[in-house]
């Protein structure tokens, strides 16, 4: 009973308070692959020991490989299984014992090759704190069943947002927040079909995916799940996370440039979800001038925004979605030809929605960002929605903050209405606009041009009497600083400075 009301009271935040007492002199960067290749490990063994011990009640043979194999569950070899690791978590070999077990397991599973950290032994790690956290794992269960199961998986997500907010603007590469990923899928709601994200970091939108299908009771089967990351430390981070989350996926057989070498040239998704860098300079625009890619005009050298769009455009099903976080920057700028690009996608009719999201939203980055939603077959045709969601959001702490899952209902609700062709504008927040109001704006699509002020609520109180009000306390403030005045020239005038 004990087991469960850890994982019900916070086994995410217990293993990181934990975890951290390992960190003492080694980089946030470095100790990161340390505790996520821990629960990874953790994670394994305890899916090869369910699986082990059915085999055992069943009388069939425990060590066939081809028994896990068939439920796409890692063979984990005997020296390399938890309880091995439990052992010796008070030893000062614990983490070469550690590091063992990871090879061991690469060994016998083609699809972890160079994927598994082995770096516990180094001196850094300081082997008596990494005992008590190898004891925390052990007396916790953590294998799925019932209600309980995925504890692991929240606490691999846990770690990444604690290590995003830890790292700070390094942190960009491997994660975007959880809030904005939901906010993603639930427009797009992905049930089926082909998920890309060109640029997936440890692979949070194919996460958030798997969770809307589970709480829409779909099936994560229906859906396909392909990714690219250059960031090869960021590529094996993607790919335990998904193991962990039970998502098969493709996300090529290395890390790679998406831009350069394309692993999945000839995708076409139904559903494309990306958080690119945002402005990335220097993305290659020289050796690609002349790419298939750039239907609606080559991208500036010096920011990969419409690279990055026109990529995912490229990669689109007939009816293909993408839904993709900008800076703001991509609404409006008109240098180097990015406004034509976005001229020319708007009159393709491509543009679905545009959502400005309120500001410190990211660990990473201050910058105000916003939510593009383009569809290659609109229910809504030649038309355009924009939501004004910057008045959202709850602070969290002095530096975050977060859509509430409210927050997120309302963006998914309105959306809807508008595909339904039920929405009312509702001034401040939210307008549907066609191709001729858009043109009037000359293409620019700041979702507040659109949807204009909120307009303040009337408090009962009349013009008249209001003006009574204001007027009585300007006429006292104004008395009060002309006395204010005269006392600060007779201060000036008794040390001599007339004026």
């Amino acid at each position: 009973m004990a087991k469960e009301n850890i994982s019900e009271i916070g086994f995410e935040k217990q293993i990181w308070d934990a975890a951290d007492e390992l960190r003492g002199s080694m980089d946030a960067a470095e100790y990161k692959h340390v505790v996520l290749g821990l629960i990874f490990l953790k994670y394994l063994s305890d899916k090869f020991e369910e699986k082990y011990l059915e085999l055992e009640a069943n009388g069939d043979d425990k060590e066939d490989r081809d028994e896990y194999l068939a439920e796409n569950i890692f063979y984990v070899p005997p020296e390399a299984r938890w309880n091995v690791i439990a052992q010796k978590a008070h030893t000062p070999e614990n983490g070469k014992i550690i590091d063992n077990a990871m090879k061991l397991i690469e060994d016998e599973n083609s699809s972890l090759k160079g994927i598994l950290p082995k770096t516990f032994s180094r001196e850094e790690l300081d082997k008596k704190k990494l005992g008590a956290v190898i004891d925390i794992f052990t007396n916790v269960q953590m294998s799925e069943k019932g209600d309980k199961k995925d504890i692991l998986g929240r606490t691999y997500e846990y770690c990444l947002s604690m290590f995003a907010e830890t790292e700070g603007k390094k942190a960009g590469e491997f994660y975007t927040p959880a809030c904005v990923v939901k906010a993603l899928v639930s427009v797009l709601k992905p049930f089926d079909g082909r998920v890309y994200d060109p640029c997936c970091g440890s692979g949070g939108m194919f996460v958030q995916s798997k969770n809307f299908i589970e709480n829409h009771s779909g099936n994560i089967d229906n859906l396909s799940v392909y990714g690219q990351e250059s960031n090869p430390t960021t590529w094996k981070m993607a790919k335990m996370n998904l193991a962990i989350r039970g998502i098969e996926s493709d996300l090529g057989d290395h890390h790679a440039d998406t831009f350069l070498n394309d692993l999945h040239k000839t995708l076409k998704a139904d559903y494309v979800m990306a958080n690119p860098p945002f402005n990335l300079k220097k993305w290659g625009q020289e050796q690609l001038q002349d790419d298939v890619r750039w239907k609606y005009g080559i991208p500036p050298k010096g920011n990969a925004n419409f690279a990055w769009m026109q990529h995912m455009i490229h990669h689109l099903s007939p009816n293909g979605k993408i839904g993709l976080v900008l800076a703001n920057g991509s609404l409006s700028s008109t240098t180097s030809g990015e406004g034509k690009i976005r001229q020319a996608i708007v009159e393709d009719d491509l543009v679905e929605c545009i959502i400005a999201l309120p500001t410190q939203l990211f660990y990473t980055t201050g910058i105000p960002v916003c939510l593009w939603f383009l569809n290659r077959n609109k229910k809504q045709k030649g038309k355009t929605l924009f939501i004004d969601a910057r008045e959202m959001g709850t602070m969290v702490s002095r530096k975050l903050r977060e859509l509430t899952d409210e927050d997120i209902e309302l963006l998914s609700e309105t959306f809807n209405k508008f595909e339904e062709g039920t929405l009312e504008d509702e001034k401040g927040f939210c307008k549907v606009s066609g191709l001729e109001e858009i043109k009037k704006h000359d293409f620019i699509l700041t979702p507040g041009r659109y949807v204009g002020f909120k307009p303040e609520e009337d408090d009962g109180i009349p013009f008249e009497v209001k003006m009574v009000t204001l007027t009585k306390e300007l006429s006292e403030l104004f008395k009060e600083s002309n006395e204010l005045e005269e006392k600060i020239r007779k201060s000036l005038g008794d040390i001599g400075f007339e004026f």
